[in-house]
Parts: C-alpha cells; sequence; structure tokens
C-alpha cells in the first residue's frame, strides 16, 4: 500500500481465526467460526526499516527523511547527534544534546561500534533514524562501560541518531593525475599500518582505494609512470597477502597474477601465488611458479620452505591417489570375477537345456 491508500479487505475463513483467550482478554468481540471478515483500512503514514547489514545484525528505521539523495559512504567525514540505550531503556550515552558538543568522526575508520558506523554510511543530510545494533555489530559478549552506565555482554543497542553533516571523500575522477598519486600513496600507507595491526579486511579496502586513484586506464606521463607502476605493484602485493590472510585464496591468486602480467619475473608475486595454489590443491601450477622463483632466486629461503612443504603434500596427494586406485581396481576386479561366474554359469545351464532337448528329441 502508499500512503493515504484506502482499501477494504475480505479475508477468508482460513485466515481471520484468532486466538480465543486473547479476544476475550482484549474486549473484542470473538469471530464466529467459518466467517468472512470486510475490513476497511487506510495507511495513514510509515517509517520505512532498511536491513544495513543484510543479516538483520543492524536495522535502521527512518523517522525523518534526509535532504537529496547523497549519502555519507565510507570516507566521509560526518557529524551527528544521538542518544544510545539499552533494549530497557537505560541510557548509554547521548551527543549533542543539552550543549554538548555533537559527535565528530570519519566513516569505516573503526572510531565508533560497527553497526551505527555502518548505519551512518546510509545516511543523508537531516535524517533521523532509530538504529537497531545486535551484539555482533556493537560491544559483542564483553561488558562496556559507557558514559553513563555499563552494556552488560550480549546487549542489543538502540541509537536515535541524526545526522547534521557529512563532507563526503574527494572522488579521483574530481583529482588530477598528481592529486591522484598521492592520494593512492596515502591510502596504501594506511592499507600496510592496518596490515601490521592484523586488520587484514580493511587493509586490502585501502589498497583497493588506492589502485583505484591509479587505474590502468589512466595515462600518466613517463615521469609519473614509474611511481604509478610502483604503487600499483606494491598494493596488489599487498592485498594478496592480506588475501592470504583471511583464507580469500582466489582474490590472492588474482592480485599475484595482475603483478606477474607487468613484472613476469616478480619472486614475490610467483612466492605468495603458489601459496594460494597450494591452498586450492592446485599443486602443479604451485610447482610451476616455485620452480620459476628459484630459477630467479636459487637461495631464496622463503620459497625454499615451501618448495619443501609442496614436496610433502604432493606426496601425501600421491598416497591418498594410490589407495584411491587401489580400491578402484580392486573393485574393478571384484565386478569382473562375479561377471565371469555369472557368464559360467549362464553356460552351464545353457549347456544343460540343450542336453535336455536332445534328450526329448531322441
Amino acid at each position: 500500500m502508499r500512503k493515504g491508500e484506502k482499501v477494504n479487505l475480505l479475508i477468508q475463513p482460513q485466515y481471520a481465526s484468532v486466538d480465543r483467550d486473547k479476544d476475550s482478554e482484549s474486549g473484542v468481540p470473538s469471530i464466529p467460526p467459518s466467517s468472512i471478515l470486510s475490513i476497511d483500512l487506510e495507511l495513514v503514514s510509515f517509517k520505512p526499516v532498511i536491513n544495513v547489514t543484510g543479516d538483520l545484525g543492524v536495522l535502521k528505521k527512518i523517522l525523518k527523511e534526509g535532504e537529496g539523495t547523497l549519502t555519507a559512504d565510507e570516507g566521509a567525514a560526518v557529524t551527528i547527534r544521538y542518544t544510545a540505550k539499552l533494549v530497557d531503556g537505560t541510557l548509554l550515552e547521548k551527543r549533542g544534546f543539552d550543549g554538548e558538543d555533537a559527535l565528530k568522526f570519519i566513516t569505516d575508520e573503526e572510531q565508533v561500534v560497527a553497526g551505527l558506523d555502518q548505519a551512518v554510511t546510509t545516511m543523508k543530510k537531516g535524517e533521523h533514524a532509530i538504529v537497531t545494533v545486535k551484539p555482533d555489530y556493537g560491544f559483542g559478549n564483553t561488558e562496556v562501560k559507557r558514559d553513563l552506565a555499563m552494556v552488560p555482554p550480549c546487549s542489543t543497542i538502540i541509537f536515535e541518531v541524526e545526522m547534521l553533516e557529512f563532507t563526503k571523500e574527494k572522488d579521483p575522477r574530481e583529482m588530477n593525475k598528481h592529486e591522484r598519486i598521492q592520494m593512492a600513496q596515502r591510502k596504501k600507507e594506511e592499507g600496510n599500518l592496518l596490515f601490521k595491526n592484523g586488520k587484514y579486511q580493511r587493509a586490502m579496502k585501502k589498497y583497493e582505494k588506492a589502485t583505484d586513484c591509479i587505474n590502468e586506464d589512466e595515462h600518466f606521463e613517463d615521469d609519473d609512470q614509474k611511481i604509478v607502476k610502483s604503487l600499483r605493484v606494491s598494493c596488489w602485493l599487498n592485498g594478496a597477502a592480506a588475501c592470504l590472510k583471511r583464507n580469500y585464496f582466489q582474490e590472492a591468486i588474482k592480485q599475484c597474477s595482475k603483478v606477474l602480467e607487468v613484472e613476469s619475473c616478480n619472486v614475490k608475486a610467483l612466492y605468495r601465488r603458489a601459496q594460494a595454489f597450494m591452498e586450492t590443491a592446485d599443486l602443479h601450477l604451485a610447482e610451476l611458479d616455485i620452480k620459476k622463483a628459484l630459477e630467479i632466486d636459487p637461495q631464496n629461503r622463503e620459497v625454499k620452505l615451501i618448495q619443501k612443504n609442496l614436496k610433502q603434500l604432493q606426496a601425501e596427494s600421491n598416497k591418498r591417489d594410490a589407495k584411491l586406485y587401489t580400491t578402484m581396481f580392486a573393485r574393478l576386479s571384484n565386478e569382473n570375477s562375479s561377471a565371469a561366474k555369472r557368464l559360467k554359469v549362464e553356460e552351464t545351464e545353457n549347456k544343460n537345456e540343450e542336453n535336455v532337448g536332445e534328450i526329448n528329441m531322441c
């Protein structure tokens, strides 16, 4: 239904039954059995509810629509005012009310709990919403002290948020080439810091943003081209390392392959791709990459180590294959033996039938 829409509903008996005990408690007359209900209905208003994370972990109910179409996406500098409460109404904290400063932060930088962060990236300027954050996107199973009260373990948090203003991160398409290179360098450094701190998923995003700033379709001058190529290769290699940490092996292979397209003798790319191939059981492809890496750098200790690991995996694979083939051949042999016995029995029966026929003819 649309806002203001009026309809008449005819409800068949199988959809009209209600709990008789509840009917009597509410004082509403009970509905006779086998009755068809006629209901006049008007939709006066509604509040859109958005499943922000796709798994019902963060729900946003819009109380007031914001201005325009732009939202504060990842990397935006935002200013919000909000209250945070437990489901039972206990006030945990508030910002931007009673003369207090509003909260300013950069989205996607882990400066607030994940659920609030993700919800804010979907909000427009002036938007007012209720954001329900389940524990997985809030404070998890730990007890946390906030400004006004403690958050018990596994608590759902209810935020009432108003987006006061935001400034989106500048789009690479709006930058000149020098600005793009600077942005790519900054994103790469941010990614490296996140990687060192074990935040591999966020590091991957930073490396991806860095390469977006200096994508391969863009033409750079000769002096800049060397810097750009080095940046791309570095981000692809670091991205592959982050993918390996997160067990995203196909993506790691893809990142290393990009490096090898422009630098066919890059030992790090061969080494990391071989690691990913070993994890996906593509042992022959891993062997080819290791062999090439050792041809380029025969003394590389890391490559020699995974070569040793590869030989162990190949030996285990060969044992499994031998066991599988032995079982298959044994089964085939048994089937052939059974078939031969059946054939022999059939031949004997046929001969007996022929002998009986000869006797009858005599």
